[in-house]
């Protein structure tokens, strides 16, 4: 693997930011949007209810911690599309860059973005609504670290979609956060979905970094097993992600597809 050729794909990104500043307002502007929804929610209800309910770490922090999941995962799914959409996909790998080098830039680029997006949530949810990621202490570091590898994982699936089925189905890859996000138990305990929603919350690896968020800061404590089977099926999810991707690219070579890439679908 050449890192250079990683940095390339990353140092790309930063061109196209750096050229039409359109593109940097979408890393910090809808996540400011949700947390200054969200964080007069939780004050609302913070006012409408007993003393003693903990909304700002349990509902807010979870918003964050879900939008930071989903900038990680569309963070590596703009940039896929960014190629698409200027009809540069066939060029880039026209060169002798690997597979793997090209993932690798794309998640280089994911994390800068996702860290923009995480210090922007940050500085409104401490400075306005007094939330601080101090509150659920060593926790917080395997939390970020599982939702960005799932936020990986789904990143490099999403991509292979659109590379299998043609740019076209772009549609299909925005709204997938939003769909497991019930299943994820985002908002809520897992106890209280159905049996079968519960066992395909328990495949989802948010789950258990939601579970054990709320369970820091209504008990303190935070189950490391869980955390682990959590970071298990994580790296299990990028592997698999990652061979389905190879998978789909040698196939669109195979049968020409990739030549003509273009705005419509590729059946």
């Amino acid at each position: 693997m050449d890192f250079k050729r990683i940095w390339a794909i990353g140092l790309r990104q930063y061109y196209l930011m750096r050229g039409t500043p359109a593109r940097v307002l979408p890393l910090f502007a809808w996540v400011a949007v949700d947390i200054l929804l969200w964080g007069f929610i939780t004050k609302y209800l913070g006012t409408i209810t007993s003393p003693g309910h903990q909304f700002v770490p349990q509902l807010l922090g979870a918003v964050l911690l879900w939008d930071f999941f989903t900038r990680v995962m569309h963070g590596m799914s703009t940039a896929f599309f960014e190629d698409v959409w200027s009809r540069n996909f066939l060029n880039v790998f026209a060169s002798p860059i690997l597979l793997s080098e090209y993932l690798g830039g794309l998640v280089a680029t994911s994390i800068l973005t996702s860290i923009v997006g995480l210090g922007v949530m940050l500085l409104l949810a401490s400075t306005v609504f007094g939330l601080s990621l101090l509150s659920y202490g060593a926790m917080i570091v395997p939390f970020l670290l599982i939702l960005f590898l799932f936020g990986i994982a789904l990143g490099i699936l999403a991509i292979a979609m659109v590379l299998r089925l043609g740019p076209a189905s772009e549609w299909l890859i925005w709204p997938i956060p939003a769909i497991i996000s019930p299943f994820a138990g985002v908002f809520y305990p897992l106890s209280t979905l159905p049996a079968w929603m519960r066992w395909v919350g328990r495949l989802l690896p948010p789950s258990y970094v939601f579970e054990g968020m709320r369970s820091v800061v209504t008990s303190g404590v935070c189950s490391p097993a869980a955390l682990l089977g959590g970071g298990v099926l994580c790296v299990a999810y990028v592997l698999l992600a990652y061979g389905f991707f190879g998978y789909i690219f040698r196939q669109v070579v195979r049968n020409g597809t990739i030549a003509r890439y273009g705005a419509e679908s590729v059946s």
